[in-house]
């Protein structure tokens, strides 16, 4: 078994229908859990890859109703270089 977690950033807050059918999405074989921010509005999904693939997760919450704008990357970018001094 292999672990991967993915993160979406949604746009409204999901309501109570959109909560039942998240704990459905939960029951499926594959689907480690899933955590919501409600602050952050965001979602995390871990799942196992060896049962399924990012896009298969994906349209599994989508079709819960979640609202997805985007997917986050769990690793930020590093920070940029510093601008080189100026030479005189």
């Amino acid at each position: 078994m292999t672990t991967v977690d993915i993160l979406y950033r949604y746009a409204t807050p999901p309501t109570e229908k959109v909560a039942i059918a998240l704990a459905s999405a939960r029951d499926v074989y594959g689907i480690r859990g899933l955590t919501i921010d409600r602050e952050a509005h965001t979602l995390r999904v871990e799942f196992d890859s060896t049962r399924l693939n990012p896009a298969v997760v994906t349209k599994l919450i989508f079709n819960a109703g979640v609202d997805i704008i985007e997917e986050l990357a769990l690793i930020p970018p590093p920070p940029p270089e510093p601008a080189p001094a100026p030479v005189a």
